[in-house]
């Protein structure tokens, strides 16, 4: 690397002026991309971008210009942060020029109820295009790997064409591979018929305290993957200090999330309590309790709940984050006190998810399982 290449590389990193001292000057597109970065992380000149939509979106455009999307998406969050540019999101134009991210649809969710008018339909576009993304990431993965954790005596030979199951109907219909089709005939179907009542039921609590959003993202997603799942029965209820049962709107993930109203207080006793209520045949039970179990209700109360629902039979499993985003802050003496009575307790990934519901829905050993994933939190 030559000198000159040093000194730009320095100039860039250290951000010019006073700090540091470097006396390179940048041109063209180096200079273009040092205005941008100085807009935001310049502690002189906070509020840089002005309180203009224009500014902003034109700000906006410029780091997707300069930056990959995975340095964007970290930029618009410090934004956010740094410069206060929350209200900002009210303007259609901004609103435009974002990269979507889990991140920015956790805030338009905590948005929700005070998003103008004018701006809801666009705010729903941003929202529809990352859970559009993460479904096409991640459905195919969550339902391969619980229908193929299913009892297969449902297996049937006429199945609809939702309920095909397409690597098992593959396999038996190779003898029948045409080479001047290149195609399979599918002489034999087979799949997995619907019963009159879900091989499992699945409960999704889900904490809508804002310190989720992301979690409770990522659990709409694979909430409403599962529910078209027809051997499961998912039912899906969000709280904070109240208690509202989503299952309805299962169908929409984009309708679901802006069902959630994230931030508030938590009232994890209300929230079992409540799913005891709806749980017809707890032998037969997943329940997924998301939360960091930072209880603002009945700690006692949740405690006993706890105890009522695995004495039930109900198959309990805490996840104190389902995100990318790594270890969580959690209550630690309610997550000891969950673990003691056998509740496994742990964070996970959203690309651990579809083994974890097939190893629970196969009733697995969740904390064998946890362990053998390198999830178990460590003391």
């Amino acid at each position: 690397m030559s000198t000159d290449d040093k000194l730009r590389k320095w100039r860039m990193i250290l951000g010019g002026e006073n700090n540091d001292g470097t006396g390179f000057i940048l041109e063209d597109v180096d200079l273009s991309m040092d205005k941008t970065l100085q807009a935001l992380y310049d502690s002189d000149k906070q509020g840089g971008l002005g309180p203009s939509s224009p500014n902003v979106s034109r700000w906006l455009g410029d780091i997707r210009t300069f930056f990959p999307s995975s340095v964007v998406q970290i930029m618009q969050q410090d934004a956010l942060k740094r410069l206060n540019l929350t209200q900002m999101l009210f303007e259609k134009e901004t609103l435009e020029n974002v990269e979507p991210d889990v991140h920015l649809v956790a805030t338009l969710m905590t948005l929700s109820k005070v998003i103008p008018n004018k701006t809801k339909d666009t705010a729903r576009q941003v929202v529809k295009k990352v859970v559009d993304e993460l479904i096409k990431r991640l459905a195919q993965p969550t339902r391969e790997a619980i229908i193929g954790s299913l009892n297969r005596s449902t297996r049937i030979r006429r199945p609809r064409h939702n309920e095909i199951n397409w690597h098992s109907t593959i396999l038996k219909n190779l003898k029948h591979y045409q080479p001047e089709y290149k195609t399979i005939i599918p002489e034999m179907r087979i799949g997995y018929g619907r019963k009159r009542s879900a091989l499992k039921d699945v409960i999704l609590c889900l904490d809508q305290s804002g310190s989720m959003g992301t979690s409770v993202i990522y659990s709409g997603i694979f909430g409403s993957v599962m529910a078209s799942i027809p051997a499961i029965k998912t039912k899906m209820v969000v709280f904070d200090t109240s208690v509202v049962d989503l299952t309805e709107e299962l169908e929409d993930p984009v309708d679901l999330l802006f069902g959630v109203q994230l931030g508030g207080g938590t009232d994890i006793h209300a929230a079992l309590t409540y799913c005891r209520q709806i749980i017809p045949n707890p032998l037969n039970t997943v329940m997924l309790l998301i939360t960091d179990l930072y209880e603002g209700g009945n700690a006692d109360g949740m405690r006993k709940k706890a105890v009522e629902l695995v004495s039930a039979g109900v198959q309990l499993i805490v996840l104190l984050a389902l995100n990318d985003d790594g270890a969580p802050s959690y209550d630690h003496s309610n997550a000891q006190f969950f673990s003691d009575l056998g509740i496994p307790v742990f964070a996970c990934t959203p690309d651990k998810f579809p083994d974890l519901m097939a190893a629970a829905i196969s009733k697995q050993d969740i904390n064998l399982w946890a362990a053998k994933e390198d999830l178990v939190l460590k003391k």
